[in-house]
């Protein structure tokens, strides 16, 4: 019985290391089984079917041909984003971690791109591929330089001379980057007549809230400022903005009796005088310039003038002064290049616009002009200079109560060129000479005719429509007995008296060019084709 028990129990023991023995081999075989699936797997792009400890593939290991896959290599954790490099492998580690947003990358810039098993830091605010970030002055997030003139001594009362805070503040603003000068609302401040000059670092500001005015008169200005000039902003060329809520208040009624010219004014008929009355802003030979928003008003001379300047933007702008103040130009431009006058409003006793000799690529819109003498070109010519002007456009235009609409005028004796100008879409209400070009321009009755003269040229006038003063033909050209203007080209013009009768003699003389439609009055005294007496010469040159 013993001996039977004995073996029953041998025989148990050999019955479970047996079990033990052909469990064990099945399982190494599932094992490498199962390996070989999960490689097969990873082969077909499943890659979240890794084993925790695997490490994970670099992206660019893994997309490069010629990078080798070795798993039991032992590999660093791989930084969040890995800039794609063509000798890059998921073995080489020597490299230090890359930032966390390169704009290269081909698959961070991919929108479509849904999944990513390495993950990627959100990137910064401003990435160097996006077109408006830090290099845009207008979205700079640096918090500009304020500098208030109050902070200098400035007293603001309209009776104490701030002349000195505001250059003070002028010279702190313009050393740094954006700068601001601070003229704040709820004050008056007067000062004398200043150059603000430049080089000035860029982005810089002039910001006027508050009201800003010269001296009340010649009586109170200083004998050693000069009278041609209040505020000049001289060599500022990397960028000047004057803006503001505020108002630029003349005081120019004192100056308006002393005339630069014969005129009636408001006491009466005057007699010629020396030009004494300043300019009220004068830009001279600066660039990047921008004036928008504020209010100018009452200016002895013009209100704002563009000297020897390029690349100007001027908008949203209100100038007024009273119909009968002498030479009160709105915005007069000279030797200046690439400008935008754009949506404002002007009131004045000249020219509303006033183009010099030496301007090219301007473009004028969505103006008004009341009691004015209208958008001129000129007066050019003068002592037999030469004046050279191309390429002007004047579109979107309401004029009226106005002594002239659209004008182009030069002096008897002139040299150079007028040539590329374009009306376009004008609106007269009760305009004396609402398309006028005159080339016999002269301020007293001793002006001779000269055989040189301004040419004149490609003018084309577009939808001029509105209702004229019948006191003057609606349509003038007198053209120069030597040198006849040509080119000239006339499109759905329709003008009509405000009052009486229609004027139907429209004048010109030595003017050649066509009429594309037939126009309100009609007229019939253009000459077809062009004159003989017109040939190359260098005088006409510009």
């Amino acid at each position: 019985m013993a001996i039977l028990r004995g073996f029953l129990f041998a025989w148990m023991i050999i019955a479970v290391m047996s079990f033990n023995l052909l469990s064990n081999v099945d399982g190494r075989y599932h094992f490498h089984k199962r390996r070989k699936s999960d490689d097969s797997l990873n082969k077909n792009g499943n890659t979240n079917s890794q084993s925790p400890s695997s490490a994970p593939q670099s992206p660019v290991g893994a997309n490069d041909p010629g990078s080798s896959s070795n798993a039991s290599s032992p590999a660093s954790q791989p930084p969040s984003y890995a800039p794609s490099s063509p000798g890059n492998t998921a073995d080489d580690n020597s490299a230090s971690p890359p930032p966390t947003y390169v704009p290269s990358d081909p698959v961070r810039n991919d929108p479509s791109n849904g999944s990513n098993d390495n993950p990627v830091s959100p990137p910064p605010t401003y990435a160097p591929s996006d077109p408006v970030g830090a290099d845009d002055p207008g979205n700079s997030t640096t918090e500009p330089c304020v500098f208030d003139v109050m902070s200098f001594g400035a007293v603001g009362d309209g009776s104490t001379d701030d002349t000195d805070a505001f250059r003070q503040a002028w010279k702190a603003a313009c050393a740094v980057e954006s700068g601001v000068l601070l003229a704040p609302a709820d004050h008056t401040f007067t000062i004398t007549s200043t150059i603000f000059s430049g080089p000035c670092k860029p982005g810089l500001i002039f910001q006027l809230d508050g009201v800003l005015m010269p001296p009340d008169g010649p009586d109170c200005w200083p004998e050693s400022d000069s009278k041609k000039q209040w505020l000049v902003f001289y060599r500022v060329d990397d960028g000047l903005t004057l803006t503001g809520r505020g108002v630029i208040e003349g005081n120019g009624e004192k100056w308006w009796e002393l005339p630069c010219k014969p005129h009636k004014g408001p006491n009466g008929k005057t007699l010629p005088g020396p030009c004494d009355s300043p300019a009220l802003i004068r830009f001279f030979m600066s660039s990047n310039l921008v004036v928008r928003g504020i209010k100018i008003q009452n200016s002895p001379q013009f209100h704002m003038k563009f000297d020897g300047c390029e690349g100007v933007l001027i908008e949203d702008l209100s100038i007024s002064s009273p119909a009968l103040s002498p030479n009160t130009d709105g915005i007069h431009i000279e030797n200046t290049k690439s400008v935008a006058i754009y949506n404002s409003l002007i009131a004045n006793g000249d020219d509303c616009i006033s183009i010099g000799t030496g301007c090219s690529n301007v473009d004028i819109e969505n103006i008004t002009c009341d009691h004015s003498h209208g958008i001129s070109i000129g007066s050019l010519g003068v002592q037999n200079s030469q004046a050279c002007v191309s390429n002007i456009s004047v579109q979107n235009v309401f004029i009226k109560n106005s002594d002239n609409g659209v004008r182009i005028k030069t002096w008897q004796g002139g040299m150079g060129s007028v040539a590329g100008i374009s009306f376009e879409n004008i609106q007269m209400e009760n305009v004396r000479n609402c398309i006028i070009v005159d080339q016999y321009y002269c301020l007293s009755k001793g002006c001779r005719n000269q055989t040189s003269a301004v040419y004149v040229s490609d003018i084309s006038y577009k939808n001029i429509k509105g209702t004229y003063d019948v006191r003057s033909p609606p349509i003038h050209f007198a053209c120069s007995d030597a040198v006849p203007c040509t080119n000239i080209m006339l499109s759905e013009v329709e003008l009509l008296p405000a009052e009486g009768e229609l004027v139907d003699n429209p004048f010109c003389w030595n003017t050649y060019g066509t009429q594309q439609t037939v126009t309100i009055p009609p007229i019939d005294c253009l000459q077809d084709g062009e004159p003989e007496s017109v040939t190359e010469s260098s005088q006409y040159n510009c």
